[in-house]
């Protein structure tokens, strides 16, 4: 049994509401030295919104918060980091001019004996902590200028350097590679032996056995659940966070492809990638009517970029040629190849594709403007004559219309960006990421709106770092290493070993 002794923070009757949402109710939570807490449950549950209260992100309406036995009142960010509280959160709040170290120390950078910044000290200080990661990337890089895998990377090496006695984690494997993610469990493993007190929020469960050593499960703002790995199977944390027993898994539908849609012949993207390699290297795409196309990669594969580049980005740098509907095309900027019917719902959610100020009809019309203006102006009518059935229809857990943007949960604002681009009406769909944060039973719902617009004739290519998706969701896959084709394997043809083996560097290529 746990001794009492342990206890580090206690959160007794916690209640939150929000405009015509109640998001806590009696909400109870023990967090102790050297052990990590996996919290769980469906977007809306409650979970962002209680570690915004421990963080200091926002008040409590009711109940208390006592750190080592005494209550205390949170008083903004910098008061619980102050307390030794950090957070790593799924949506990244790095400054993307700065440098990495500067990112890393914002706030708290070293200083030399003149009392000025000490910037090779500080540069030194943010390679140790990336090493401990076994990161490759430069401390003197630009963060703009990274992945947001990497970027994820950064945001945990700046909690790392607080030496925070509490660490939430908000999905933070969601955009790192296997390599990374292991990298993470470590640097967890050696921080429980230092005594730290860990909360995990993840919508994976695979990753809850192998590194929790407690679980709670919140349902409807609400505690409906707790106990330990073992005596929480998956099939009953699934029950837990539904409420009831688990859905049918998703069944894909037959495919029938049609007539082709798009074709890229060899796509190259210049200006060079990690470590010298070419982003995009003479890749050849062709997708079909109808077909869902899984894009799957290594982080640093090409993916991404790809998607870029079919959508009007790198103009300048791309070489090869586009085909939509057998017609050549030249896309300069996205506006172009929104008009030849492409629609990009990018990896990147917070800093692309949503505007956080704005409310969710505001964020759902805007790449369908002109259905909604009259001399400039937006009508709120037929704004919201036109967005809120693809709301209803993407099941949007929202209080209105008018709400902002901000106040949803990640999968929430990922629905928003999905209903966003469907009211465009378009031929071709590009997904980076569909369900990066997003919980089972929305994975699903995702699925089955996929499943649906391509037997309705859409194509649609999905970029994925879960292998499990892509074999769930493809007819096709192709699959890049080093911003080069290795694999073109269709729906019977593939096994996730063969799949990896064509993702890792060394490979000879497959033929289509």
């Amino acid at each position: 049994m746990t001794d009492t002794n342990d206890i580090v923070l206690e959160a007794r009757g916690i209640g939150k509401s929000f405009p015509g949402v109640r998001a806590l109710e009696g909400v109870d939570l023990t967090l102790r030295r050297g052990r990590l807490t996996a919290l769980l449950g469906q977007n809306g549950a409650g979970k962002s919104t209680l570690m915004n209260i421990l963080a200091g992100v926002i008040a409590p309406d009711a109940g208390v918060v006592r750190l080592d036995g005494c209550q205390v009142r949170l008083n903004g960010p910098r008061d619980a980091l102050e307390r030794g509280i950090a957070v790593i959160s799924q949506e990244l709040s790095l400054v993307p001019q700065l440098s990495v170290a500067e990112n890393i120390f914002l706030g708290r950078e070293p200083c030399g004996s003149a009392g000025l910044i000490d910037f090779p000290g500080m540069v030194a200080a943010a390679r140790q902590l990336l090493r401990r990661l076994d990161s490759p990337i430069d401390a003197s890089a630009r963060v703009a200028d990274l992945r947001v895998g990497q970027q994820q990377m950064v945001e945990i090496a700046r909690a790392l350097a607080t030496e925070a006695r509490i660490l939430i984690l908000d999905e933070p494997t969601s955009s790192l590679s296997q390599h990374e993610v292991a990298r993470l469990f470590d640097a967890l493993t050696d921080l429980k032996d230092q005594g730290v007190a860990l909360v995990y929020i993840t919508h994976k469960l695979e990753e809850v056995a192998q590194i929790a050593d407690d679980i709670c499960v919140m349902r409807d703002g609400r505690i409906v659940g707790s106990g330990s790995p073992d005596g929480m199977p998956p099939p009953e944390i699934v029950r837990l966070m539904a409420g009831k027993e688990a859905r049918t898994p998703f069944l894909k539908m037959l495919c029938q492809p049609g007539a082709e849609v798009l074709r890229a012949e060899a796509l190259s993207l210049g200006g060079g990638g990690a470590g010298g390699v070419s982003p995009l290297d003479r890749v050849d795409l062709r997708l079909c009517r109808g077909e869902v196309l899984g894009l799957f990669g290594l982080v640093g594969a090409g993916r991404t970029e790809l998607l870029e580049v079919l959508f009007g980005l790198h103009a300048g740098r791309v070489r090869g040629q586009i085909f939509v509907e057998g017609q050549p095309v030249n896309f300069a900027s996205p506006e172009d190849a929104i008009a030849h019917g492409l629609a990009f719902a990018p990896e990147d959610r917070k800093g692309e594709g949503i505007v956080l100020g704005m409310s969710v009809a505001a964020n759902a019309s805007l790449a369908s403007l002109d259905k909604v203006t009259r001399a400039g102006f937006v009508c709120e009518r037929q704004e919201r004559d036109l967005m809120a059935p693809y709301l209803r229809r993407f099941r949007v857990k929202m209080a209105s219309l008018r709400q902002p943007i901000r106040e949803l949960s990640g999968g929430n604002q990922q629905k928003v960006i999905l209903a966003k681009w469907i009211a465009t009406e378009p031929k071709v769909l590009l997904l980076d990421e569909p369900t990066r944060g997003v919980d089972i039973h929305a994975k699903q719902e995702i699925y089955a709106l996929i499943d649906e617009l391509a037997q309705a004739g859409l194509g649609v290519i999905v970029v994925s770092s879960e292998l499990s998706e892509i074999t769930t969701l493809a007819d096709r896959i192709v699959v890049l290493c080093e911003g080069r084709k290795t694999a073109d394997l269709r729906r019977g043809e593939t096994d996730s070993e063969r799949i990896l083996r064509a993702a890792l560097p060394g490979q000879s290529l497959v033929a289509d």
